[in-house]
């Protein structure tokens, strides 16, 4: 049997495969692009929380208030609390004289 016309050095070549990315590079990105809450940030956030649930003694009405614009805080609540320690004495002064 006779060796086919054609050569190896005829065949043309598959085109090797391109990756552009290098693998793992994905490994060491963020997760999150979101600002992320200082340590006593996030507990002045839960102390507001627990106060608002046990002041108002419904889920809704907490949410409500701690979500919605206060003409008298000058602010939202939660937003208020979480920023200063100050914050959260007023937003739990609010709390006080609106269940009293």
């Amino acid at each position: 049997m006779t060796a086919p016309a054609e050569t190896l050095a005829e065949v043309p070549a598959e085109a090797p495969a391109t990756n552009p990315r290098k693998p793992g590079a994905m490994r060491f990105q963020r997760k999150y692009t979101t600002v992320r809450l200082t340590p006593d940030q996030a507990s002045r956030q839960g102390q507001v929380a627990t106060s608002a649930f046990r002041r108002f003694g419904e889920r809704d009405k907490a949410m409500a208030f701690l979500n919605g614009h206060d003409e008298a805080l000058g602010g939202r609540p939660l937003d208020l609390a979480i920023a200063s320690a100050e914050g959260l004495a007023s937003v739990e002064a609010a709390m006080a004289e609106r269940t009293a």
